[in-house]
């Protein structure tokens, strides 16, 4: 057994009899330190030195075991990318050494032998570790595994039983550098990630122990760390370890993983025992906590609630709440989770004074006062300033000619005018006794395409027997409008607000069948209506669920039991996050219109220059956009 500290190497130079003499002193203390380390001798066991540890590995008792077999070989993914061996065998006393040849670490076990099933080479590059491959072999002395690995790491070795574990773990990079493999930032970053669970920081020694006792080892460690260690009478057996270069916390906890053995630690002392004694202990104390809770004494405690809602803060604190009659309260059974309360607590409010009534330990109370001070805050308020802007502009030109030819003969054989029904009605002139004076035509055009409402000039030239009428006429419209609606409201955080502004426009409808027929008037909303909800966050943004719509009247559309109103609607719904102040645009709607109307005569509308009197042009272009603009600005509230 070797332990040498690799911070401060001590050589010693000995005679061959100082040597002899050390080898015997050795053997005597070896077997005092098993005694000491059985059932009927508590304490720790005795220190060995280093110089009578290298003295005690060369005692040959304990270098021959009996010759074993492998039984079986596994290997998983450990703590932080470290690949883990381990290898079973069928008995006990298997002497394995291990050592490391550049990338490799060898493995070899002189008393064991390794069955033809597993002497095959294992691809274990899929695990993600620095083990790309294990070659198992059976050699002319003993079983042999090779570990062929890949980037900067560190092998630790422990057996315990007839379990030998072999753990390559990878090692940071240094801080001026990059780790090896990583060929950018991020790769190193991701290495020292996996590796940061596994920092150790205590001073690095090596240790070569073949199976000693584990009482031995804490007190080695104890004497390295400069800590009180006080193992539990229960600590037992024997281990063996190969560390090089190990942190000694590193090492405690490995020896403790291989006997299944926990710590807990107050200040520099540390106690070390098994880990089903270390859970009852701690389950122990737990139940003695909770029965001194059945029989401590219940104190009241009333704490007024300044901003929330004390029914609220009830349903927070306690898992069940019953209301009754003016107030209400929790309580409950030992056998239910109380939340904050211990098994004979109880919280109750009332609601007309919004307070607490809170009957239960010291601590208990003292704790729910604690979290209701830090509950009862004053939320900070939100003012929320909306602006609608709908913009319209329209154009429209129309241009078009009359032309028509109409007459008659004295003898009225013939005549002509714009229709059949104008020619009919001088007609009826003519055979109208009564009629005085010339006869008149309703329509005497050939063509009415003019523009309706629009300015004209006309032209008429007079014969004998036919008249000729031209009339031009045109329009042009313009026409810009602008309506802005500015919304503002104040609400507190994570309350929905609603404004509303407008009116119920009434129009009749008619129920019932023919001979029974009942009129009834209903209602439409036309509203401006503003619904949001915001939510400040943590860094001074506001988050803001918003719902907003503009309803207009654009006419009336007419039906049998009167007229029926035509609404314009334009709504959004939406959720952004905005800084405070900020002025942001959440939505917009742009529609443009551009038509074009011919209408004319076949054929003589297409003649070159005439043709204009026999046709109609008409242009429109119409614009409309809606513009929607929100500013939140947060009111901070002080609490007084």
């Amino acid at each position: 057994m070797t332990v040498t500290n690799v911070r401060n190497p001590q050589p010693t130079r000995r005679s061959l009899p100082l040597q002899a003499l050390a080898l015997g002193l050795a053997a005597g203390l070896l077997s005092a330190s098993v005694a000491a380390g059985s059932p009927s001798a508590p304490g720790f066991a005795p220190v060995l030195v280093p110089a009578l540890a290298q003295a005690a590995s060369a005692d040959p008792a304990k270098q021959v075991p009996g010759v074993v077999s492998v039984s079986a070989v596994d290997f998983k993914r450990g703590d932080g990318g470290a690949g883990k061996l381990i290898l079973r065998f069928d008995g006990e006393g298997a002497n394995p050494d291990l050592r490391t040849q550049g990338s490799s670490v060898v493995v070899n076990i002189g008393n064991a032998s390794l069955p033809a099933a597993l002497q095959r080479p294992l691809n274990v590059s899929d695990f993600a570790t620095p083990v790309q491959r294990i070659d198992a072999r059976q050699g002319g002395e003993g079983a042999q595994l090779v570990l062929s690995a890949q980037g900067n790491f560190e092998p630790l070795a422990y057996q315990s039983g007839r379990e030998y574990v072999v753990e390559i773990v990878p090692r940071a990079a240094p801080a001026s550098g990059r780790a090896v493999g990583a060929s950018n930032p991020a790769a190193v970053a991701s290495t020292a990630q996996a590796s940061a669970p596994r920092a150790y920081t205590g001073r690095p020694v090596t240790f070569n122990f073949q199976d000693v006792p584990v009482r031995t080892v804490l007190q080695l460690i104890a004497e390295e760390s400069n800590l009180n260690i006080v193992a539990s009478d229960t600590v037992q057996g024997n281990v063996t370890l190969r560390l090089i270069n190990v942190p000694w916390d590193q090492a405690l906890d490995i020896v403790l993983q291989a006997r299944s053995l926990d710590k807990r630690r107050n200040g520099n002392v540390v106690w070390v025992a098994p880990q089903s004694e270390i859970a009852k202990f701690e389950q122990d104390k737990e139940n003695a906590r909770l029965a001194m809770e059945e029989r401590a004494e219940m104190i009241t405690e009333y704490i007024p609630i300044s901003y929330g809602n004390a029914e609220d803060i009830v349903k927070l604190l306690t898992e069940e709440s019953k209301t009754g009659h003016g107030g209400g309260g929790a309580s409950g059974g030992v056998s239910q989770s109380r939340g904050f309360l211990s098994a004979r607590g109880s919280l109750s409010f009332d609601r007309r004074t919004n307070t607490l009534l809170a009957i239960d330990i010291p601590q208990r109370v003292a704790e729910i006062k604690r979290l209701v001070q830090a509950l009862d805050k004053p939320v900070d308020q939100v003012v929320i300033e909306a602006r609608i802007v709908i913009a319209n502009e329209s154009f429209a030109r129309d241009l078009g000619a009359r032309f028509g030819v109409y007459g008659s003969d004295n003898f009225n054989r013939w005549i002509t005018s714009g229709s059949i029904d104008s020619n009919q009605g001088a007609y009826g002139q003519v055979l109208d006794p009564d009629h005085e004076g010339g006869i008149t035509f309703n329509n005497p055009l050939n063509f009415a395409n003019a523009v309706t409402n629009g300015g004209s000039l006309a032209l008429t030239i007079l014969g004998n027997y036919v008249n000729w009428d031209l009339e031009i006429s045109a329009l042009q419209r313009e026409g810009r409008g602008e309506v802005v609606s500015n919304p503002r409201i104040v609400t507190s955080n994570q309350k929905e607000a609603i404004i509303r502004q407008g009116q119920e426009v009434g129009y009749l409808t008619v129920t019932g069948g023919q001979s029974n027929s009942i009129p009834t008037v209903e209602f439409k909303d036309v509203l401006l209506e503003l619904r949001v909800t915001p939510t400040i966050t943590n860094d001074g943004r506001v988050f803001l669920n918003m719902a907003l719509k503009k309803d207009e009247i654009e006419g009336f559309v007419r039906s049998g039991a009167g007229d029926v109103p035509q609404i314009n609607k334009r709504e959004i719904t939406t959720a952004v996050l905005v800084d405070d102040g900020q002025t942001v645009s959440i939505g917009g709607v742009y529609e443009f219109r551009d038509r074009s109307d011919l209408s004319k005569v076949p054929f003589l509308g297409d003649l070159p220059i005439i043709g204009n009197l026999f046709k109609k042009r008409g242009r429109s272009r119409e614009k409309a956009e809606l513009l929607i603009f929100v500013t939140p600005k947060v009111m901070r509230v002080a609490q007084r």
